[in-house]
């Protein structure tokens, strides 16, 4: 079983959906490449989202059936959730107030361990044939290989329409701007 582990900051000065863009900067990846992205992150809530990755992997350390190794531990979740918003008045000219809304988040991080991938036995008995099992089709041609081309077939439409057309026809300008067709013969 995998070890799981989370951390919560709470009341963190920042905006849940400034905070949702640096997350989605460390979600998924191992924590060693999360701490390094944080660390050069050009925004400042980068800074608390950092604390809360190092207190998950010190949680992670402490549950009992860690294996030890830091480095099998990645960002398993993390998100921003919005937190209580704080109101405030702005005076603004001619007796007018604007208001001001001081926003917050409450900042998790979820980490998990790698499950160590243990490689299965060889088998002992041979593989089938490469023919197509029940209910395949044959095998596909490889990507970028050009199709069989197609036999032409005698009397196609084209050839057909210029017949019933009596040869070709030719256009020419007539004083009055109009088209007049002639025919070649």
């Amino acid at each position: 079983m995998a070890v799981q582990a989370h951390a919560t900051a709470k009341y963190v000065r920042t905006s849940a959906q400034k905070a949702g863009l640096v997350l989605n900067l460390i979600r998924g990846r191992d924590v060693n490449a999360a701490l390094a992205t944080l660390r050069f992150a050009r925004k400042g809530v980068a800074r608390d989202i950092e604390k809360v990755l190092r207190s998950a992997i010190a949680n992670a350390s402490l549950k009992e059936g860690f294996g030890g190794d830091v480095d099998r531990l990645f960002v398993n979740a993390c998100y921003a959730n919005q937190g209580p918003s704080q109101k405030r008045i702005r005076p603004a000219p001619m007796g007018r107030a604007f208001r001001v809304i001081k926003r917050t988040a409450h900042l998790t991080v979820q980490v998990s361990e790698r499950p160590v991938h243990v490689a299965p036995e060889p088998a002992t008995r041979e593989p089938a044939a490469a023919q197509p099992r029940a209910g395949e089709s044959a095998p596909k041609r490889p990507r970028g290989a050009k199709p069989k081309a197609k036999p032409k077939a005698s009397g196609t439409a084209a050839t057909k329409r210029s017949a019933k057309a009596g040869g070709a026809r030719k256009k020419t300008a007539t004083k009055t701007g109009r088209a007049k067709k002639t025919t070649k013969s």
